[in-house]
């Protein structure tokens, strides 16, 4: 039996088990409040004292223990890399009293973490349609009702990290909120210092025969550092008055260095070295306005986002030693991202007897992109090698409107109904000259049923388009595996009707089981061509494929099991999947690029006893491959993850955590099959085979609590 099917089993077992539940208690021995359905029946609401045995510190760490709840951080860049602009497209399932938050650029769980768990009053989750359009497909959204004591709270955090050879990384992080009445102030800030080392070879052989081609032993220092300053202010007088501002700053880095032995056969030893050293600076400001208008709530956004980035990739092949220089790559990029946002939404609960929301917003959105990719002969002079699309400006004027309506279909049944229309013109001038303009009609219809016995069933039919990365409108080089990315300015974005099913039942009282089926069909699939520049020289590129499709099914259980131990919980998750789309070289039928694993599966065993608590998370997924033009390029774990906690309260506001990271010291390995000059040849030229691993890490963190009168103080 495989490890997802164990899972699984194990999961139906649990969810199969129907004692009675025992009452979970409170680290001073009292009973925990339970969680309560509203009079109304659509949403359930966990009060304080069901998070107390917990002891959150933070929103987040609120958020992360709902029973049967899975965080979705939404589509912003922060969270995922890609570039997604506009609003519309990047809600998570977290509200703040109701209302989406107006910030961008900062994930849910940034923000979350700043809010102090005194602040949460209660925690009501429902179905999406509850809290707006931008929410009506959602299965789950989580509302988080702040409370509005005067006064002042906050967190304080301080960790280090020690790595397996000795070298330990501090980090922290402070978030103060005053509240005068109905406004409240915030201030937060974070070191954001992540660092971490690795540690591998890499190993080329000549896939006919076997032979070792050359061999590299490698140790990567990598230091991604990501401090921010954030404030905001917000004024809350009720349900439709409200205002809030908001105004964040991230001054990022990243540095990499790479020792890299190398052993060629045949030739010298080596000791080459790889650098990248990144700079980004990032500025938002945003804020919005909502106000009564024709019985109900008018709202107003806006929102300004600048991003710029300099990046330098060079890497030098130096003699045995590292004294002489024989040659190398250099690439250098400078690139601005801006980006600004208009978004106006009226909602009112109530019209011709549906919940009803209409708006749209237009976003104007720019790069400027410029690039120089350097060949560097021995002793340090250096010659400039053209790419395609190396300097582009690209210009996009984008809108979308939409108009959302739902009611109930009697007492267990509601539809909800949406169609959005989103309009595109965008231009590319420099190495590129493209202009088109783009439309697209989204419907969405979502049926929710929630019968007897704690049962509810929701099914979803809606058409999606994704957006265009405009940085694959351009080349770049990737020093670190020795490849090229040509850019393609006539990108489309690809179209996809999905269908899902998701059927959820309480178990143990306050345990849930959650199963999804989900089915997409996918048009003009973005995925990896093979492109050729005015010279007709090939390059592997983003391009669009035929219609691809993706079936897959999703189980999770969260339980408690204070039966078998008291303070025990378990959640178990697991994901099949299958994609398909015919390959624009083999014309076979494959996967689709990417984080589409076969499988893949988690575990999180947590035990809460008074003071204490501790626990072990687990995960894995099936191996992955991207389908270059010139190449399979597989990534995979070769083994389960584990992770591992134990956590001490020494008072009702401080808690310190103990953490061990990949306690099984899984590695992760890269299998790359490169064909010369590309995938029309029969079979690969070269095997690349990449481990690396970081090894266990022990990391230490205080976390401290101040002010308010919530959560926390239970």
């Amino acid at each position: 039996m495989s490890a997802l099917a164990r899972i699984l089993a194990t999961g139906v077992c649990l969810a199969a088990l129907r004692a009675s539940p025992a009452v979970a208690q409170t680290p001073g021995g009292g009973e925990l409040p339970q969680a309560t359905p509203t009079q109304g029946g659509r949403t359930t609401v966990y009060d304080p004292g069901f998070f107390a045995q917990y002891a959150p510190r933070t929103a987040l760490d609120i958020v992360q223990r709902i029973p049967g709840f899975t965080l979705d951080i939404g589509n912003n860049q922060a969270a995922t890399g890609v570039d997604v602009r506009g609003f519309a497209g990047t809600a998570g399932n977290v509200v703040l009293n109701g209302a989406r938050p107006s910030s961008k650029s900062e994930t849910l769980q940034a923000l979350l973490a700043r809010i102090p768990a005194s602040r949460v009053k209660k925690v009501e989750v429902g179905p999406g349609d509850l809290y707006g359009a931008d929410y009506s497909s959602k299965s789950q959204v989580a509302n988080l009702l702040l409370s509005a004591d005067r006064g002042i709270a906050g967190n304080a955090t301080a960790s280090a990290v020690r790595h397996w050879f000795g070298k330990v990384i501090p980090s922290g992080s402070a978030s103060v909120l005053l509240s005068r009445g109905p406004s409240t102030f915030s201030l937060s800030g974070d070191l954001g210092r992540t660092d971490y080392f690795e540690e591998g070879f890499d190993r080329v052989t000549d896939f006919a025969t076997g032979d070792l081609v050359e061999f590299r032993r490698k140790f990567n220092s990598i230091h991604p550092h990501d401090p921010y300053v954030s404030g905001s202010w917000a004024l809350e007088k009720g349900d439709q008055q409200s205002a809030h501002v908001n105004a964040r700053f991230a001054p990022s880095t990243f540095f990499l260095r790479q020792d890299n032995h190398v052993t060629p056969v045949g030739d010298p030893e080596r000791d080459d070295n790889l650098v990248e050293d990144y700079k980004t600076r990032v500025y938002e400001v945003g804020g919005d306005v909502t106000r009564p208008f024709v019985r109900g709530a008018l709202k107003l956004l806006g929102l300004a986002n600048r991003q710029h980035k300099t990046t330098r990739d060079t890497y030098l092949f130096r003699s045995l030693g590292g004294a002489e220089i024989l040659g190398g790559s250099e690439q250098l990029t400078q690139s601005q991202r801006n980006e600004s946002i208009g978004r106006l939404s009226w909602s009112r609960a109530s019209l011709l007897g549906l919940r009803f929301d209409a708006g749209g917003e237009v976003a104007l959105n720019t790069l400027d992109y410029r690039l120089g990719f350097f060949d560097l002969q021995p002793g340090g002079g250096r010659t400039k090698i053209d790419l395609p699309i190396e300097n582009a400006t690209v210009r996009e004027v984008r809108g979308e409107f939409y108009v959302n309506a739902g009611r109930s279909l009697g007492k267990t049944v509601r539809v909800d109904a949406a169609l959005n229309y989103e309009t595109s013109k965008l231009k590319v001038r420099g190495d590129a000259l493209a202009d088109r303009s783009l439309k697209f009609l989204k419907p969405s219809v979502t049926f929710d049923w929630e019968p007897r016995g704690g049962w509810h069933a929701q099914a979803i039919l809606r058409r999606t388009v994704a957006q265009l990365d405009f940085f694959d409108f351009v080349s770049s080089a990737e020093l670190s595996v020795g490849r090229v990315n040509g850019g393609n300015a006539n990108l489309q974005p690809q179209r996809t009707w999905e269908g899902r099913l998701l059927i959820e039942h309480p178990v143990l009282r306050e345990g849930k089981v959650r199963l999804e089926f989900g089915y997409d069909l996918v048009s003009m699939l973005q995925d990896r061509i093979l492109i050729f520049d005015q010279n007709h020289v090939p390059f592997d590129a983003p391009g669009n494929l035929g219609t691809g499709r993706r079936q897959y099914v999703d189980l999770s259980i969260d339980t408690p099991l204070d039966r078998l131990w008291k303070g025990l919980r378990v959640r178990v998750h697991g994901q099949i999947q299958q994609t398909r789309v015919e390959d624009p070289i083999s014309h076979r039928q494959r996967d689709f690029s990417g984080f589409y694993p076969r499988w893949t599966w988690d575990a999180d065993i947590r035990r809460d006893a008074g003071k204490f608590a501790y626990g072990l998370n687990l995960s894995d997924n099936r191996r992955i491959t991207f389908f270059r033009t010139d190449e399979f390029d597989t990534n995979f774990n070769t083994q389960p993850f584990v992770n591992a906690f134990a956590e001490y309260r020494p008072t009702s506001r401080s808690t310190v955590t103990l953490n061990l990271t990949d306690i099984s010291d899984s590695g992760g390995d890269r299998d790359r099959l490169l064909f010369d000059p590309n995938r029309l040849s029969p079979q690969p030229a070269l095997e690349d085979y990449r481990h690396r691993s970081s090894h266990v890490q022990i990391g230490l963190t205080f976390k401290h609590s101040f002010g308010g009168t919530g959560t926390a103080s239970h």
